[in-house]
């Protein structure tokens, strides 16, 4: 088996036998990279050459190889968002996972491609081009976490780090046949992340497997005075916890959630997966939950008021990119906006600045606020019931580049079943559950309540015990003949 086709526990494993020395490791994730980059355009930078880590007995992914989504802040390596705004920002602190993780003897390779400001579902708004889905390049493969996903999808690392809004980590992760993990809000410091939506934001791990996703969760999670938001909840446990058994625990089918808009092949595979997930002894009920109409709508508003408040820090002043020929403070905001800014941030930043805007507030971002707090209730009344929901994470799989920007509409649409979560506070896995018959991944969704993480892992851990989808990989090597990407040039080294 070569060394990317291995789980990152099972690399790990390896590296601490001395079966595989972390230079070679290393070497390897690097000879993936450039194999893949002129593609899939994953990575914004590539490090040049990662410090191997100091002691291989620190956790059981020490050594592993990995890289952070390009919106979490690391020391002296640059952190562009994607955006031109921030094209020459580099960090003079890590973020608090970047801390953790580096303690833990991770090894970053670099910073990966995303949507812009991590706003948008397909990973093509990037100032340095669009990321392209490793199982078919001429798909996008989700966003905005998707250089994360198809990194891992294409064996260039063994996991990354995203950030979750709507669903940017499950999202991708279904359209590139991996596993996505958002945690339950508070429980993964935000500090260091730059913002894109604060009540929303949460960063969390994509993998091949959820026995992976929960070693990373182990070592990011945890209370961190530094983030107002931060949870003082147990952590360090989850991957120790797995068992597998899911006999007895209830799980709720919305059928909210599998109606009109809903491909047939996706809905075949998720309900195949309740199947797997019923074998195993869990019970399996369908429930309505009719909240679901409002959830797009109400996170929209939500986000994009958010992005406008967080947003206006980038300005020419203090940091990132600062236009020329102006003649006043105003006109240096306004070009340095406009000409530092893409289309689709530019629009979510007029939206929130309008909900917000004096006549509109009222009307618009405290009735989503009101929404939010039914929608919360909604989900809490229906963990009284059930132990877990189980949806799909898109209502298609992956569309083809250009298709979604040409209709911001369905853009936005393909968060409906994702977006809930993030509004909820909850955490949400995603879990390769089949192929469609153009040999798309599929994914499936599982929900748990508040704090409820290990529940999630653990039923998405009993579900690939019996089946094989997150073992799959994409088998096609560089095209050789598709057309560049556009946008920069990926970069390489330490800025």
């Amino acid at each position: 088996m070569e060394l990317h086709e291995l789980s990152a526990l099972e690399l790990g494993e390896q590296l601490r036998a001395g079966a595989v020395t972390q230079e070679e490791a290393i070497a390897a994730s690097a000879a993936r990279i450039a194999a893949a980059q002129p593609d899939n355009n994953a990575f914004v930078t590539v490090t040049d050459a990662p410090a191997p880590a100091a002691a291989l007995d620190a956790s059981p992914l020490a050594g592993v190889p990995m890289a952070y989504k390009d919106n979490i802040c690391t020391r002296g390596v640059s952190t562009t968002c994607a955006s031109k705004i921030l094209g020459d920002f580099a960090p003079c602190y890590d973020a608090t996972v970047a801390e953790r993780l580096t303690a833990a003897g991770a090894v970053s390779m670099g910073k990966l491609n995303m949507d812009e400001f991590a706003m948008g579902s397909t990973s093509e708004t990037s100032y340095y081009g669009p990321v392209r889905n490793p199982w078919d390049l001429t798909r996008a493969p989700g966003g905005s976490s998707g250089g994360a996903a198809a990194a891992v999808a294409a064996g260039e690392v063994w996991y990354a780090i995203g950030s979750d809004t709507g669903g940017s980590i499950r999202q991708p992760a279904a359209y590139c046949g991996v596993t996505g993990m958002k945690p339950t809000y508070g429980t993964v410091s935000r500090y260091g992340l730059i913002a894109y939506a604060s009540s929303l934001d949460q960063m969390g791990p994509i993998a091949r497997s959820a026995a992976d996703c929960a070693a990373v969760l182990d070592l990011i999670q945890g209370r961190d005075p530094r983030d107002g938001t931060s949870l003082d909840a147990p952590a360090g446990h989850l991957l120790s916890s797995l068992t597998g058994d899911v006999r007895g625990k209830k799980i709720g089918l919305p059928v909210d959630c599998f109606g009109e808009g809903l491909e047939p092949e996706v809905r075949a595979a998720v309900l195949s997966a309740a199947d797997v997930l019923r074998a195993r002894g869990a019970v399996v009920e369908k429930f309505a939950l009719p909240v679901m109409e409002y959830v797009v709508p109400a996170y929209y508003i939500i986000a994009c008021a958010e992005a406008s408040s967080n947003l206006s820090r980038f300005d020419g002043v203090k940091y990132g990119w600062r236009a020329e020929g102006y003649e006043d403070l105003g006109e240096l905001y306004r070009k340095t906006r406009t000409e530092g800014f893409g289309a689709e941030v530019k629009r979510r930043i007029l939206l929130g600045t309008f909900v917000l805007s004096s006549g509109y507030y009222d009307a618009y971002y405290k009735k989503a606020l009101q929404v939010k707090t039914v929608i919360k209730g909604a989900f809490d009344e229906a963990f009284q019931k059930y132990d877990l929901l189980l949806t799909p994470v898109s209502p298609t799989t992956a569309p083809r580049l250009g298709e979604s920007l040409s209709d911001p509409l369905k853009m936005y649409l393909s968060d409906i079943y994702t977006v809930s979560v993030n509004l909820a506070g909850l955490p949400g896995l995603s879990m390769p559950c089949g192929f469609d018959s153009s040999g798309l991944p599929i994914g499936a969704q599982l929900i748990g309540p508040a704090l409820g993480d290990l529940a999630v892992l653990d039923a998405a851990h009993a579900y690939q015990q019996e089946t094989d989808w997150h073992r799959r990989a994409p088998s096609s090597g560089p095209s050789g003949h598709l057309p560049p990407c556009g946008g920069k040039a990926a970069k390489e080294g330490v800025i």
